[in-house]
């Protein structure tokens, strides 16, 4: 298996991964069925980028997701994530899989699976409490 990160989802979250992965020297596919989320990325991002619907299994496959050591999986849609997770997990065995989740319940449905859950509320409430604990300190 390779070094290789697929990125599923060019919105700002997938291209600020995508761009700081290319930077560390990954070697980086991002998938989105928009062209203009690519308008995103760097001018020094080296991956390569695919314009196709990451929920067709065929698309996947001519992105070479068997040979994927991670996906990260960031498309607006908690459902197509969540669908996403299953198939990386299940079908391809994916090793490191993270996915965005807006809604923290769904969490719950990857509970028992080989993948990792970033939650953007919580991660922009925790930053709230640290900022309000600091400023409290002061």
């Amino acid at each position: 298996m390779s070094n290789k990160m697929l990125i599923i989802g060019c919105g700002r979250l997938g291209a600020s991964i995508a761009n700081e992965a290319s930077l560390a020297g990954n070697s980086v596919v991002v998938m989105d069925s928009d062209k203009k989320a690519f308008d995103r990325l760097s001018d020094v991002f080296s991956g390569y980028k695919i314009l196709a619907d990451a929920t067709d299994l065929t698309a996947l496959e001519d992105a070479n997701i068997k040979t994927c050591r991670e996906v990260v999986i960031t498309t607006g849609s908690d459902n197509v994530n969540l669908f996403l997770a299953h198939v990386c997990d299940k079908v391809y065995r994916i090793p490191h899989i993270y996915v965005r989740f807006d809604d923290p319940d769904k969490g719950l449905l990857i509970k028992e699976f080989n993948v990792e859950a970033i939650y953007p509320f919580q991660l922009s409430h925790d930053k709230f409490v640290a900022l309000k604990s600091q400023e409290a300190k002061k």
